[in-house]
């Protein structure tokens, strides 16, 4: 690995490369302000509030924001990073498939002084994926403690990060008392999500929310503004979606125009 070859001072955080095997630090970043981001109010002030215990070197919890796809969830992690970086926030983005990697990119990150966020951005999990199990360690521990100034932070649209079978239930037992046993297998993929102290739910808007949102992208717009959020209903009924993402997409397309 090649963790102390960056200039940790200079860099904003880094990507994990499966194939290398080691992080490409990021030296140049660009991310939404954090009061871009509309209509997540009540998300992003407890993700704020978490982020600056850690910071602090006070309990925290590692966060799960999960729900629609397109409001929010990766826009507002990237956020923090401009944020925060001057008090030693460092992100580390760590695919899925590199999960096994990370108690050891951990154990050399943990020497070094920052504080570092795990993200792992649209994180799920098939049936018989074993991948989990390094980012388990990493949040609560096992004979060794957690790192201390390591935090996870993930995205996903599931809100147990792993498909849910009809078999599933149907492996369920009733016991003596009528308490309900699910299974060995269930009870495993539960317990991931579980490790999240903060849940943090994300739903589509509406219309008035996705046009407040595209209003936003053109605060100095001259011309007809009521042909130009015409334009964008239109955008949006094709995609079947007012998310922020479109409302993004929106923008750059009418942009190009």
């Amino acid at each position: 690995m090649n963790i102390d070859a960056i200039d940790w001072q200079k860099a904003y955080g880094g990507v994990w490369r499966q194939h290398s095997q080691k992080i490409k630090p990021l030296y140049t970043f660009e991310a939404l302000p954090l009061e871009r981001l509309l209509g997540i109010d009540h998300q992003k002030q407890q993700l704020l509030v978490n982020t600056e215990r850690f910071l602090a070197g006070k309990p925290c919890n590692h966060a799960l924001l999960w729900g629609s796809r397109g409001t929010g969830k990766s826009s507002l992690i990237r956020s923090l990073l401009p944020a925060y970086h001057d008090q030693g926030l460092r992100i580390i983005e760590f695919p899925r498939e590199s999960l096994s990697w990370l108690p050891e990119a951990c154990d050399q990150l943990e020497t070094l002084a920052y504080r570092f966020i795990i993200f792992c951005d649209d994180l799920s999990f098939e049936s018989g994926e074993s991948g989990y199990k390094g980012l388990k360690t990493i949040m609560e521990g096992s004979l060794e403690p957690p790192p201390a100034n390591i935090c996870v932070y993930a995205t996903s649209n599931r809100r147990h990060l792993v498909p849910e079978y009809m078999q599933d239930n149907q492996q369920a037992t009733v016991g003596e008392r009528g308490e309900l046993h699910l299974s060995d297998s269930v009870e495993e993929r539960i317990s991931l999500a579980d490790r999240f102290g903060l849940s943090l739910s994300f739903y589509q808007g509406n219309l008035d929310d996705y046009l407040e949102l595209v209003a936003s992208y053109f605060p100095d717009y001259q011309g007809d503004r009521e042909a130009l959020f015409q334009e964008a209903r239109m955008f949006a009924r094709m995609r079947a979606s007012y998310s922020g993402r479109t409302a993004q997409q929106f923008y750059k397309s009418w942009a190009q125009g």
